[in-house]
């Protein structure tokens, strides 16, 4: 089933990938009333990484926005994965990025704005959230972002 965001996504010349699978014992979403919240989303492409390494260092902040927009599209997957169509989200509630940093990096904010500016994109006015933009030492196989979403469901 695909609806009116997913014409956004089309049309923004975006598709929404398959869900990843978990890298370990955790479901990409669960759905609790009309709420979903996703498990933290790896800017994964094929089932690969699509860079690894410290934003600042190994990562330009720049290639790191662009990963957290992938992470987010990922959440999107993992939504519609128990949801069942991308037209039931009534807002994103919160986004919680992770950035995988170096030492003198401060830019975690301007990182997550990939993931942030992506569902305003997709979403207009639903796509406005609460957010944490969070730098941290390693992330999961050395990514260099890392984006949990939770939505607001319309009810079914």
């Amino acid at each position: 089933m695909s609806g009116k965001v997913e014409a956004k996504l089309a049309e923004l010349g975006l598709t929404l990938p398959a869900v990843v699978p978990p890298l370990a014992a955790y479901q990409p979403a669960v759905q609790s009333g009309v709420y979903v919240y996703t498990s933290g989303q790896l800017p994964m492409v094929g089932g690969e990484l699509q860079l690894t390494g410290k934003v600042g260092a190994e990562v330009t902040a720049e290639e790191a926005k662009k990963l957290a927009a992938t992470c987010a599209l990922n959440a999107l997957a993992a939504v519609k994965s128990v949801a069942g169509d991308l037209d039931r989200i009534k807002r994103v509630v919160k986004v919680v990025g992770f950035v995988a940093s170096a030492a003198d990096f401060t830019g975690q904010p301007g990182v997550i704005n990939g993931a942030s500016e992506l569902l305003g994109a997709v979403l207009g006015d639903k796509g406005v959230h609460a957010r944490s933009a969070v730098g941290v030492t390693v992330l999961p196989l050395d990514a260099p972002v890392e984006v949990e979403v939770q939505v607001e469901l319309v009810e079914a």
